[in-house]
């Protein structure tokens, strides 16, 4: 069973904003160090394969399209759409990236590092239907509870035109306490080093992401990936 909600810093939108900010970088380490960004990376990799296999046998006459966008629903300091265009570069892909954050100073983070951010609530994208290319939802699902997770998945898909990557950690007390000793040995503040581990606590089994995504009605393909991570990814057209 997952644990308790708990609480962090990053749930709360009256937060300290040089608290905020600082955990924020140091998560963005973490995702470098610890396996975050290479789960979103390797999720984009499934969704262009199936994408490219379905237009082979549904749309071999139509044009790839000359640049794609991407929503990153939950940004924080805009780390993971950074990687994420410098990864499709490398493959020849025009990646056109936007965050969402609700947090203003995550906002104002992201923006600093040249990602051009809404800032407005996951619980209601303001996004029209079919509106991007491309949703990411990195590590933001355990934060909400199942109501609110199933209608994320479910908004998503609707204004997603290619499809949808969701990345969360795995659930185990290994990596909670794995992550508070690496964590401390970084330098990582109180914060960051709590909320970590609250948040593996938070986390989910494979078997629990994929009845989420049932419940939620959407045909999620749900793989365990290394780093305690769990990945789905789906097409949406």
């Amino acid at each position: 069973m997952r644990l308790a909600p708990g609480t962090e810093l990053l749930d709360d939108p009256a937060a300290d904003p040089v608290a905020v900010r600082r955990s924020l970088g140091n998560i963005a380490r973490a995702n470098r160090l610890f396996g975050g960004t290479a789960a979103v990376l390797w999720g984009l990799q499934r969704l262009f394969e199936d994408r490219d296999a379905g237009r082979d046998t549904r749309n071999a006459t139509r044009d790839p399209r000359p640049a794609l966008t991407l929503l990153d629903i939950g940004t924080g300091a805009g780390d993971i759409p950074a990687a994420a265009r410098r990864w499709a570069a490398a493959r020849g892909i025009v990646l056109r990236t936007l965050g969402l954050e609700r947090l203003r100073p995550a906002a104002q983070l992201a923006r600093s590092a040249e990602l051009p951010v809404i800032l407005g609530c996951a619980g209601a994208l303001p996004i029209r239907t079919g509106g991007v290319d491309i949703v990411v939802i990195s590590q933001l699902l355990h934060h909400l509870d199942t109501a609110e997770a199933e209608h994320l998945l479910r908004d998503a898909a609707r204004i997603a035109r290619v499809g949808v990557v969701v990345a969360d950690l795995r659930r185990s007390r290994t990596a909670a306490a794995l992550f508070g000793v690496a964590s401390r040995a970084l330098g990582f503040d109180v914060h960051t080093r709590e909320d970590g581990i609250t948040s593996v606590g938070r986390g989910y089994h494979r078997s629990e992401l994929e009845r989420l995504c049932t419940t939620a009605g959407v045909p999620a393909t749900v793989s365990q990936r290394l780093g305690w991570r769990v990945v789905a990814w789906w097409c949406t057209g």
